[in-house]
């Protein structure tokens, strides 16, 4: 599931309304595990060009690892 959420993140990467909305779904489907993941491979491939969205997405998400 998260090839497949990141597949569809750079899909919609040209549009930041569409990649924030496919972001916060994504971090509501994903197991914790793979939301820590998803966290850091979106601060890799586009911290730069949507910072701010992604403190938005990724700051009210337990990522604490059980």
């Amino acid at each position: 599931m998260l090839e497949y959420k990141q597949r569809i993140l750079r899909k919609v990467s040209f549009d930041l309304e569409l990649f924030e909305k496919e972001l916060t779904k994504a971090t509501k489907w994903l197991a914790v595990a793979e939301v820590e993941e998803l966290r850091r491979w979106c601060y890799q491939n586009f911290g730069e060009r949507y910072t701010d969205i992604l403190n938005r997405c990724f700051v009210g998400v337990n990522i604490t690892a059980s």
